[in-house]
Order: structure tokens, then sequence, then C-alpha cells
């Protein structure tokens, strides 16, 4: 593609570092739509005649099918994708084929194929996700009434519900969603057209380029266009957090699966066996889906510190920004699917978790607040009430609620046997109607109106 310059062709090692067809080549549908829509442009402009568009269009139409078949040869020589295509075309149609490349560079080119490549791969990463949703807050209707221990410190801390918990990661989600939505917004701009780095002297239609391939607008600066690269790094600094969250969970899962724990129960679909002791079942998919988050965050890490350095505008060292992206967001679909396959598989053992729940005198919160709500008491001394008494609980061997009232009352004398309203778990999470508590009738309210949203979403 340069042999006009130079006497001879690179050098064996020069040609393996240079090349980058074997992870680019999947830029190959965002490739040739970029090609038609350039084509068709460049005739309509007058640049090249109709009769060559036409051409064009049908030989990059027959290099679809030939990848699509498998039966396309790429060559390591050629280097990417875009001159793969490019000298398949000239096989196909001929002088034509050379004309496809009038008015833009590989620079404009690889920005435009990329960012098309993770606009795309957005969209599927946020239908997933939404699924992934929907089986969580399936799963929270199911059991907005079945109570759990809720841990701050990985100790013991208030009692929750299974469905309360659940839908904490469909918040998050919900978060997750929209940076992939914002990162979308910004990226949606076409840097076809600016050429190497300065534009074009050809008369082109920046415009019809952009609405043909769904941008929102041309890029309003070529230097910034062929150089830019924040779309991948804002969309892998979506995909990390999402990573991490998916990661939280996956870790609670391995939790909730122990028989230290015994918790909740993942099947065979989820679960491995061991090579040589007969009775393990473990959470191998939740422990890859922990593990691939750190594959997710080095690919943000490796972009970033890729680009830091660069001048403007285009530099080799952002051929680097496609595999490590590419890599993490293969990485980050498949975790989502096998989390959303795990939660709709996922069952809680209601008994062991209530069970868990009174344990570590997780009511003593609401005994405080009974103080204060009924003997008037500061919050504050209130709180070193029940501290006292749970000492006391504890020093006896007694759960909370099973306490002497008695005992109690040599505490504090003017505890009533009203008091026992508040100390079971059920009565506790009843109790927690709050905007955003663990309440049943607000687990279930919550629920609904996620699964009507992502209903809405569908249709």
């Amino acid at each position: 593609m340069w042999g006009g310059r130079f006497t001879s062709g690179p050098g064996a090692i020069m040609e393996e570092i240079n090349a980058s067809i074997d992870f680019d080549r999947h830029l190959y549908r965002q490739d040739i739509a970029a090609s038609k829509a350039h084509a068709e442009m460049l005739a309509k402009q007058g640049i090249i005649t109709a009769d060559d568009a036409k051409k064009i269009a049908h030989g990059l139409d027959t290099i679809l099918s030939e990848i699509e078949a498998g039966k396309f040869s790429f060559k390591r020589a050629l280097e990417d994708i875009h001159m793969n295509v490019e000298s398949r075309l000239s096989e196909l149609i001929g002088d034509a084929g050379g004309r496809l490349h009038t008015a833009r560079s590989r620079n404009d080119q690889v920005a435009t194929d990329f960012k098309l490549w993770v606009r795309d791969t957005v969209d599927t990463i946020d239908k997933a996700l939404a699924a992934y949703q929907g089986a969580l807050a399936e799963k929270a209707l199911t059991h907005a009434a079945t109570v759990m221990p809720g841990l701050t410190h990985m100790q013991t801390a208030q009692p929750v519900t299974f469905g309360h918990h659940l839908l904490a990661y469909v918040e998050m989600a919900a978060r997750d969603r929209g940076r992939f939505a914002d990162a979308r917004k910004r990226m949606n701009e076409s840097p076809l057209g600016s050429g190497a780095l300065a534009g074009t002297s050809f008369d082109v239609d920046r415009d019809m380029t952009a609405k043909a391939l769904g941008f929102d607008r041309p890029t309003a600066n070529s230097l910034d266009a062929v150089s830019d690269r924040d779309f991948v790094m804002e969309t892998l600094a979506a995909a990390a957090i999402t990573a991490v969250h998916l990661s939280r969970l996956a870790e609670e899962i391995v939790i909730w699966s122990s028989p230290l724990t015994g918790l909740a129960r993942l099947s065979d679909k989820f679960t491995t066996g061991s090579s040589m002791m007969p009775q393990k079942r473990n959470p191998d998919a939740a422990e890859l889906v922990r593990a691939k988050s750190g594959r997710v965050v080095g690919a943000l890490n490796a972009v970033l510190v890729v680009m830091k350095g660069l001048p403007l505008a285009y530099a080799k060292d952002m051929q680097e920004d496609k595999e490590g992206a590419m890599d993490a967001l293969g990485a980050l679909s498949l975790s989502i699917a096998a989390m959303t396959g795990m939660i709709a598989d996922l069952e809680p053992d209601t008994a062991r978790m209530k069970k868990a729940a009174g344990e570590g005198y997780a009511t003593a919160t609401d005994l405080a607040d009974w103080l204060v709500r009924t003997l008037k008491i500061p919050f504050r001394e209130s709180h070193h009430i029940a501290g006292r008494i749970v000492a006391k609980a504890a020093e006896e061997g007694v759960a909370l609620h099973r306490m002497p009232l008695a005992a109690m009352r040599e505490i504090e004398p003017r505890i009533t046997d009203d008091v026992f309203t508040v100390l079971s778990v059920d009565r506790s999470v009843k109790s927690r109607t709050s905007y955003g508590g663990t309440a049943p009738k607000n687990v279930r309210a919550q629920a609904k109106k996620w699964l009507r949203k992502l209903e809405k979403e569908r249709s």
C-alpha cells in the first residue's frame, strides 16, 4: 500500500508486530458497511462514477458473504481488515476497487469501524443487562418476604429480605446501563471523511455518510476524530464497573453456596465436581465471573496507558486499543449471561436463611428503636441500654427474643412485654417500610415496578 516510497518489503519481525488482522478481522461487518456508505457518497458527489459505486457495492456484498461463509482468505501480509477487504475487492472488480479509498485514510476508516463495533457491542450488552435485571427482579418478587441476614463488615447487622438483597443488584445494573448509554451517546459522531488528520480536499458530504451509518452527526475536528479513543476508554470504564458489580454478586453466591453457610444452592448446570474428591460441588461459574472482572479492569488500564502519552494525531500505538477491548467486552458479555443463568437457577434455603438472620442479635437495633418510640429515651441512651441487654443475652446464651422480660427490666425497669412485638426477624423486616427499605411490601412493589419497566422496554 506504500510501495511507491519503499524499495523493499518489511522484515519478518516487522510484519509480525505490525499485523492486526488476527483481531481486527472482527470489524469486517463494520468495515464493509462504512465502505459502502463512503462509496455511495463519493458517487453522489461526482467523485467516482455511479457505475464504479455499483461495482464496489456488489463486490463488498460478495466479500461479506465470503467472510460469513468462512471462505475468505485473510492474509497477514496485508496487515489489517481494511487492506484485506480492499485487496479482495480489487481482485473481484478491478480498477474500480482502487477508487474506494478516495478521500479517506486508514486513520478515519479504523476510527469509524471501531466506533461502529463498540456501539454495536454496547447495544448487545445493554440487552444482556436488561435480561439480567429481569432475572433478578423475578427472583426478588418470589422471595419478597424471605428473611435473610443483612451484613456489614461480614458481621450480623439487621435482618433483610432476600428479595431486597437481589434488588440492590438491579439498581447497580441500572446504573451500569446508564453509563453505557452515556458512552454510546458521546461516541455517536462519525469520523469518516476526516482523512489522515487534516480532512480532505475532495467535496465530500460527511453528513450523508454519518446518517447512513446511524451516527448523530460528523465529528467537528479532523485531528480529534482520528486520534480520539475516548469512546473505547469510556466504554471500558463502564464495563469495568459492571464487571465489579457482577463480581460482588458472584462472591456472594460463592459464600451462600458454601456448606459453611448453606444459604443457597446452585444446580448441576452451574457447578462442577472434583477430579479427586467425589463429594465436591464447586461454584465454578460464579468463581469465573469473579475472575473475569480482572480481565476487564486490566483492559481499561491498558488502553489508558497506551493513550496517556500520545501527541496528536494518530500513532501506531493506537492499534493496541482493539485486542484488549474486544477480549474484555467479550468476557463481560459472557459473565452477564452466566450470572443471569445462575440467578434464575439459584435456590435459597429459606429456613436456614431465616435462622441465620436471627443469629448475632440482629434485632438489637429494633430494640433500641422501641426504647426511643415507646419510652421516649434519646437514641444514644437507648443504644447503650440495648447494648447492655445484648451483652446480658450473650452471657446467658439466649436469643434476644427469648430474653426473659425480668432480665431486661434489671437493665431498664420501664420495659414492657410489648417489646417482644419488635424482636422477631419477621417483625423487624416488616417494620422497615421507609422508601427503599426491606419491608416485603416495598420489595414486591419495587420488583413489580422493575418488571413492568423492563417489559415496556422490550415492547
